[in-house]
Formats: structure tokens, C-alpha cells, sequence
């Protein structure tokens, strides 16, 4: 066993996960470091996958070729698609996943993908010779030579537990803490932040009385994640139920007369918490108007008793947990299995990153994940998947793959951070994109399927695959356009319906805009349709309804790239660029934007300051 290898990867969570597999799969030697073989793929918060925003995530990964939307569709407990009731562009999936299953799914493909090894040991600093990455050293005293590190620490660095007035060092979940390479990095030059998150604590469902919530069952039609999970998988899945619960006025009191003795609020953390999962304290604080807030009793696997209560994360002292979780509906009797905590740990400044994520001032050396500063599983993987392809590029001297904010959400979460940095636990929602009807889960193989085939990342199998369905799609989208129905044949329908009726020719994808009419009800007046699978279905009809906003977001993103295609030079002294304002001019030094474009958006360069760019570079 060598201690030479191409590329490092620093923890063996989400983020880790993807990098070693995109690294490896493209023929680098890679070494995944873990503090604990028990922890990789571990889910120390909601045992989920998917939700708003990211299960767009999820769909790219799969579609780049990276694991979790697999391991996802062999682990689902229960699927249900976000959104229904608005537009396409905000459907989003997501799964009630088993926890430990998918920790033993994730383990067993790194343990038998080829050109990885796994590692059980603790990073604790890194070692660089003129600004290249050159080894890592574990905590046993183990040098390991390599010609790039991914950082994929997670909440571990310098973490810290609190409970009411109790903390103490430790990793999530009651793992080791990281000590060490916080201290490697600072003398590195490497700017850290404090974060913070939290999770609520995990309840015995033989405990609960679930008769007095509401169920919460899984959709129907289960529409996988990934394009190597066949369309039947889950005819025969039994999903498990989810309930939902509300807090009330006694939750309220309870919370209310303890709040000093949360750690939150009482001066002892100091991160920053994720503004989109608040703990309930915050929940109170800020919306103390509100007479309840609604929780979701979400199973944490098929063998296990543990359920998970989202939305009642917390960091108030055991006493308090107990007698607020007994105050709620059907929670009376309820035994706590593990409490709630708060977490705070180390991360990065992203803006020290490229788009590649790669740090600027340190060749070889890559961050993803929550040390990025990203909350979320999801974020995570998105992250590693692309920190170690592009570690893996940059080894065999090829083009990095940097993806548009206008072709992935993938390309949009990491502009956010390297462009506009983030001053809490980041996390990705569907507003955050400027282009999301064209960012939609269906289309996500469309946008991104031959980059991740040319990456080497996509196999055979789903390239074939992926080229079966885009040619569906666009003879279904022919055939709709050039198949027309007389009044005599459209008309019964309208009128069942109680729709406009015709009085010429209409072709089907004319009709198929109507918004009371969608593909299914076609089917009455469509006789010679093909039979088509659901993932063929859900594009054709999302291309044929919105085909006009469609077109114009495609106007819109030709008119964008035209500042994307203008490079700016390496090196540039923006503090000697006359006209330009100085806070402009400090926050170009401070982040060396690559484009026009990406300058454009960094917080504090306004049209003037681009303008001046624009002349300054003789850009036309």
C-alpha cells in the first residue's frame, strides 16, 4: 500500500463521496480519507434527498454521472414531488430516504470502485511548496504524497456540540471533532468563517400516536431520479407513511420561558445559523405572530423505531426538549431516542475559490461542500462531483468543466459562492435562479448528460439511454405539431370539459397549450399515440406548454453570454483603472472575476463600474 497517489480526498461525507468517484472513474489514483469508516455517507440531519432546489440538484448529479440520485432510488422510503400547484419550473422531488442503507449502499461502491482506496485517518495539515499542494499528513504521523487535496470536511473542523448550557468538542452524531487542520489552513492563508446548524432530536414511533396527526402518504407515480433506474422500480414499493404535527400555545409558552437557556441565545455560539432552517426558537422570534408552526414526523429507515421531527431543531437543555415535545398532539407519551444539538464548526471564505473550486493561491488544493459553506446534502455532492472532475482535468492537462449559471443550478450555487461569497450556511432554492424554466428536473439529462459523457464520467449504458430519450422527445414534439383534429373530433372533448370549443383545425401541441388541457386528457382524441415512458411524457409536455417563455429565457441567456465570453486578463491592477469606483475596485481585486459576466455580479460593482470595464479592456 503506497503513500503516493494523485488526488487526496479529505472526508468521506456527501461532498467526499462524489469527489472520490468523479477522480477515480476518470483513471486518477485517489485516496478518500475518513475520520471514521461508520460515518461515511452519514446523515446527521433530515434523513432525506431532494426538496426545492435540490432535487434539481440531485438530477444534475445524475446526469453529470455522479451516485446520489442511484443510491437515492435503492433507498426510497417514500417520494413525493414539491410544488405540484405551481409552475414546471419549481416541481421538485423529493425522497424519504433509509439512512443506514444508503451509508452501506454508499460504502460498498467506494470500496469496490476501481483506482480508490479508503482510508480510515484524520487530516490534520497540509503541505504545500511554492503554492502547490504536495502532501497531506493524518494524525497517526502518515505523510501522503499527492498533486491535489479536496477538502470535504463538513461540519467536523473544530466542531463543537451545545445543548442548553453544555458543549463540548465533537462531530455530528457523537463523532470525533477535527482538530488540526483548521490551524494548516490559517497558515496557509486560508480565511475561516464560523458556521452553525442544528438538528431536532429523534423520537421512538412506538411512542407516538400517530392516529391523532396527519398522514402524509408518497405520490403515486414515482418518477426516479436516476437514468439507470429503470421507470418500473417502484411498482412494487410500499412506501411508509409521513404524518405532519403543529406546535401550539403551550409549545410556545414552554419555549418561550426556557429561550435563556438556549444556547442560541444565551452568548455561547457564535457561528452563523442557516436562515432557511431556523431552530424553533428562531421560528418564535421571528414570526411571533404566528399561533403554530408546522412539523413533519418523517421515518428514519425501514428497521429502525427512530423518527426524525422536522422543523424542531433546537439547542435548549434535555428538561426543556422533553416537556416541549410532550406538549404537541399525539407526543404525549413520546420518548426522545437522541437529543437535539447544535453544531459549530470552521468553513471558508468561498470567494478564495475559482469557478473550478480550486483556491486561488494554492495550486491543487480544492474545497466542496459545507467547508465551502453550503448547507445541505444536496449542495454537497453538487460540489464534490465538480471539485474532483476538475482536480482530475487539471492532472491530464485538460479544460476544467465550469458550468453556466444558464445550463445547471449547479453552475448557479457555485457562481453564488465564489462570485458573491456568503455570510451563512448557504443553501439552494429555485428563486435563486434567474433562468429556472429552463433549469427544470425533466430537461436536467438535456443540459448536462454530454458534458458529463465527455468528462468520462457517464457510462455507455446511460449515454445510450440518454440518446433513446432525446430522440423520443423530439419525435413526440413532431408528431404533436404536425397531427391536426377537426372541430368535430376536438369539440366533444372541449364541451366535456367545459372548455372554448374550435371552429378549425387545431394541431394537438396547439391544443396541448390550453392550461385546463395536458397530455393525459389528449389521449381521448389522440388515437394513434405511441406508448412512451413517463420521463419521455413530463419533457414533451413541459417543451410543448411553455415553448414561448422557453424561447424567450434562450433570447435572454444569448444576450447574457455575450459579457460570459469576455475574458478578463489575468493579474489586473483594477485599483489603477481610472473611472472605476474604489469599493468597485477593491471587490474586483479581492474576488479576480474570469468574465465581464462574472464581474457583473459581484456584490458592489454596479452597470457604471462594468462600463468602464468594457472600455478599459477594449471590449466592443
Amino acid at each position: 500500500m503506497s503513500n503516493f497517489t494523485d488526488i487526496s480526498i479529505i472526508g468521506a461525507g456527501h461532498a467526499g463521496i462524489e469527489a472520490a468517484l468523479a477522480a477515480a472513474r476518470t483513471g486518477m489514483d485517489t485516496v478518500l480519507f475518513t475520520m471514521s469508516l461508520e460515518s461515511i455517507a452519514n446523515m446527521p440531519c433530515n434523513p432525506s434527498i431532494g426538496g426545492t432546489g435540490k432535487g434539481h440538484l440531485v438530477y444534475e448529479i445524475d446526469a453529470l454521472g455522479g451516485e446520489m440520485g442511484r443510491a437515492a432510488d435503492k433507498v426510497t422510503l417514500q417520494s413525493r414531488t414539491l410544488n405540484l400547484g405551481k409552475g414546471a419550473a419549481v416541481h421538485s422531488k423529493r425522497i424519504q430516504a433509509d439512512r443506514k442503507r444508503y451509508q452501506a449502499i454508499m460504502k460498498h461502491t467506494l470500496e469496490t470502485t476501481p483506482h480508490l482506496r479508503l482510508v480510515q485517518a484524520e487530516i490534520i495539515s497540509i503541505e504545500t511548496e511554492d503554492g502547490q499542494v504536495t502532501s497531506v499528513t493524518t494524525k497517526l504521523g502518515e505523510v501522503w504524497k499527492c498533486k491535489c487535496a479536496v477538502i470535504c470536511s463538513g461540519t467536523y473542523l473544530e466542531s463543537r456540540i451545545f445543548v442548553g448550557d453544555v458543549n463540548y468538542e465533537s462531530g455530528p452524531d457523537g463523532f470525533l471533532s477535527s482538530k488540526g487542520l483548521s490551524a494548516s489552513l490559517e497558515a496557509l492563508g486560508v480565511k475561516l468563517l464560523r458556521f452553525k446548524t442544528g438538528t431536532p432530536a429523534r423520537v421512538k414511533k412506538s411512542t407516538i400516536d400517530t392516529t391523532a396527526l396527519e398522514i402524509q402518504n408518497g405520490e403515486e407515480r414515482i418518477v426516479p431520479y436516476s437514468y439507470l433506474t429503470p421507470d418500473e422500480y417502484f411498482d412494487e414499493l410500499e412506501q411508509l407513511p409521513c404524518h405532519v404535527v403543529y406546535t401550539n400555545s403551550e409549545t410556545h409558552r414552554i419555549i418561550r420561558e426556557n429561550i435563556h437557556r438556549s444556547a442560541m441565545y444565551s452568548g455561547q455560539i457564535h457561528g452563523t445559523g442557516p436562515r432557511y432552517c431556523p431552530s424553533i426558537e428562531d421560528k418564535l422570534t421571528r414570526f411571533a405572530d404566528k399561533e403554530r408552526h408546522q412539523l413533519f414526523v418523517e421515518p428514519v429507515g425501514a428497521e429502525t423505531e427512530e423518527m426524525y421531527i422536522q422543523g424542531f431543531s433546537t439547542s435548549l437543555p434535555v428538561d426543556v426538549q422533553r416537556k416541549m415535545l410532550s406538549s404537541l398532539q399525539g407526543f404525549e407519551k413520546a420518548e426522545i431516542m437522541r437529543y437535539a444539538y447544535a453544531i459549530e464548526y470552521d468553513c471558508i471564505d468561498p470567494t478564495q475559490l475559482l469557478p473550478t473550486l480550486e483556491f486561488k493561491k494554492i495550486r491543487g488544493l480544492y474545497g466542496a461542500g459545507q467547508f465551502n459553506g453550503t448547507s445541505g446534502y444536496e449542495e454537497a455532492a453538487a460540489q464534490g462531483l465538480i471539485a474532483g472532475l476538475n482536480a482530475s482535468l487539471s492532472l491530464r492537462n485538460l479544460q476544467p468543466l465550469i458550468l453556466s449559471r444558464s445550463e445547471s443550478y449547479i453552475g448557479t450555487l457555485i457562481d453564488d459562492l465564489v462570485t458573491k461569497g456568503t455570510n451563512e450556511p448557504y443553501r439552494m432554492m429555485t428563486s435563486r435562479s434567474e433562468y429556472r424554466l429552463l433549469l427544470r428536473q425533466d430537461n436536467a439529462d438535456t443540459r448536462l448528460t454530454r458534458k458529463g459523457y465527455e468528462a468520462g464520467l457517464v457510462s455507455e449504458a446511460q449515454y445510450e439511454a440518454f440518446l433513446e430519450k432525446q430522440a423520443q422527445i423530439e419525435a413526440e414534439i413532431t408528431r404533436l405539431n404536425e397531427t391536426h383534429v377537426s372541430p368535430a373530433v376536438a369539440n366533444p372533448l372541449l364541451e366535456a370539459l367545459g372548455l372554448a370549443t374550435i371552429s378549425t383545425g387545431f394541431s394537438l401541441a396547439e391544443l396541448l397549450r390550453r392550461p385546463q388541457l395536458n397530455y393525459s386528457l389528449l389521449e381521448a382524441i389522440d388515437k394513434n399515440r405511441p406508448q412512451l415512458p413517463p420521463r419521455v411524457v413530463g419533457t414533451v409536455e413541459v417543451t410543448v406548454k411553455y415553448e414561448g417563455y422557453i424561447k424567450r429565457q434562450i433570447s435572454e441567456v444569448k444576450r447574457q453570454e455575450r459579457l460570459e465570453t469576455k475574458q478578463i486578463p489575468a493579474n489586473v491592477d483594477y485599483l489603477s483603472i481610472k473611472g472605476l469606483r474604489i469599493e468597485a475596485a477593491q471587490k474586483l481585486s479581492a474576488v479576480k472575476p474570469l468574465t465581464i459576466g462574472q464581474a457583473s455580479r459581484i456584490s458592489g460593482v454596479n452597470p457604471a463600474d462594468i462600463s468602464v470595464l468594457l472600455i478599459y479592456f477594449g471590449i466592443k
